[in-house]
């Protein structure tokens, strides 16, 4: 036993961690309890339940003490149609599963209703719901309120304009972009899930207000089927779109070195103000819909690389179908993005523990399962095409912050019942005061 030692109570209270580095960034975290009730159905791979483990595991390290803690509402129908069609958002307001064989002929075929995109129970509120948090992310970004926001629930890059695509019915990235744009004159979203973040880059893909990046695994066959090197936008867009085609198997090492050799010249050539990164952790190793060989603190070195930036980060999930390594994967990127370091043993006594067995660990190995098919040449070519496109661009595109662009209206993204509420809440305090001004000045005339 050592001379200095805290007693038991105080070794209960410390956090789970230690603090890596001076910068201390404000973080907020963005969620809401009800998303992981949601379900998309027995064999369906996406499981919302994940997001309860990772809050469960966040909470268990103790790094909700050091984070603004939000539980958001939901988006409402006005928000969604920022981007979403209005015949598209009305009907996944009406279906259900009760009502589908009532539908008009076509209208499951003409919505892209299928095995990925089931109709499960309340479906429009669980999309209002993940949707609504990274619109509350976003806002807090806006008012400089928060330097980092987080949003695991969010991610969902997949979903169009008028369809649902790929797991994901609301684009929630779209949604808070679109309203980053109302103060930010460029926004940079890098996208590390497995799949191509098609729905993002198909959103933005004729503006030079955003620049979409995104690694990924291409063959022209695996979903969706898109994202080869030469999709680099169009019109005002052209070479503001950059897509990381790689093989099947890729290290950690490999992965590491090319984002990095793409990212640092695309940042400090495009100088964007905000930074949006999707985490889908389907990229990590033993995925059960995945084919790379990442690490968790592999994918954790690419956030913690933007971070380095020093710029105001939007952060969210997105893929990811074995829940007890996605819960540790954006728990260690909590961790990373707070600036502090997390042991590997996770915390005794924490909720569904039984799940992270047999070994209990931050850091489960998940390397080499899959023979790396990226050659040393393969990866060479992939970064000399990416940096040819960054070169294209020639320094930051400008943007003339008129009364059209900079936004009038507010920003809080209250509901009209929150802001009567509050109206309501301030005349009482302000009636409270004049009493009080009145008794006052009754006393005081008293002892005159």
């Amino acid at each position: 036993m050592s001379t200095f030692e805290y007693d038991i109570k105080t070794k209960r209270e410390q956090p789970g961690f230690q603090f890596g580095s001076a910068y201390c960034p404000r973080v907020s975290y963005h969620f809401n309890p009800k998303v992981s009730n949601y379900h998309y159905g027995a064999r369906h791979p996406m499981k919302p339940f994940r997001l309860m483990l990772t809050d469960h595991l966040v909470s268990a390290y103790g790094l909700h003490k050091v984070m603004d803690l939000y539980q958001t509402r939901e988006a409402t129908r006005e928000e969604m149609l920022a981007f979403h069609g209005e015949e598209y958002v009305d009907f996944m307001k009406r279906v259900s599963p009760e009502n589908l064989s009532k539908l008009p002929r076509g209208t499951l075929e003409k919505f892209n209703i299928g095995d990925d995109c089931p109709i499960f129970p309340n479906l429009y509120d669980y999309s209002s719901l993940y949707a609504g948090a990274s619109l509350d992310a976003s806002r807090k970004l806006v008012n400089d309120q928060s330097d980092i926001a987080i949003n695991w629930s969010g991610g969902l890059h997949h979903a169009k304009k008028n369809n649902p695509s790929g797991f994901c019915y609301v684009n929630d990235i779209v949604l808070a972009t679109l309203n980053l744009l109302r103060y930010h004159p460029r926004v940079l979203y890098i996208d590390i899930d497995l799949h191509h973040g098609d729905g993002v880059q198909e959103a933005f893909y004729t503006t030079d207000r955003v620049y979409t990046v995104s690694f990924h695994k291409f063959n022209g066959e695996f979903f969706p089927g898109t994202g080869n090197y030469d999709e680099v936008g169009c019109s005002r867009g052209k070479h503001f779109a950059l897509n990381v085609p790689l093989q099947d198997g890729i290290d950690d090492d490999s992965y590491i070195n090319l984002f990095k050799s793409i990212i640092d010249p695309l940042i400090n050539s495009y100088k964007p103000t905000v930074i949006v990164q999707q985490c889908g952790a389907d990229s990590l190793g033993h995925d059960r819909l995945g084919c790379f060989n990442l690490n968790v603190k592999a994918h954790g070195e690419c956030v913690k690389f933007v971070r380095s930036f020093g710029l105001p980060m939007l952060v969210v999930g997105g893929g990811g179908y074995t829940p007890r390594n996605v819960s540790r994967l954006w728990t260690y990127e909590t961790g990373i993005l707070n600036d502090v370091l997390l042991p590997k043993d996770l915390p005794e006594g924490i909720p569904f523990r039984d799940r992270f067995g047999p070994d209990y660990t931050l850091y489960p190995v998940l390397d080499e399962l899959y023979e790396n098919k990226n050659s040393k040449k393969y990866m060479e070519d992939i970064r000399i095409r990416c940096l040819e496109n960054i070169r294209y661009l020639k320094g930051a595109p400008s943007v003339w912050m008129d009364a059209d662009v900079i936004p009038t209206q507010d920003l809080s993204g209250l509901t009209e019942e929150e802001e009567k509420a509050i109206k309501e809440l301030n005349e009482e305090d302000e009636n409270w005061r004049l009493n009080q001004i009145e008794k006052d000045n009754a006393r005081l005339g008293e002892l005159i």
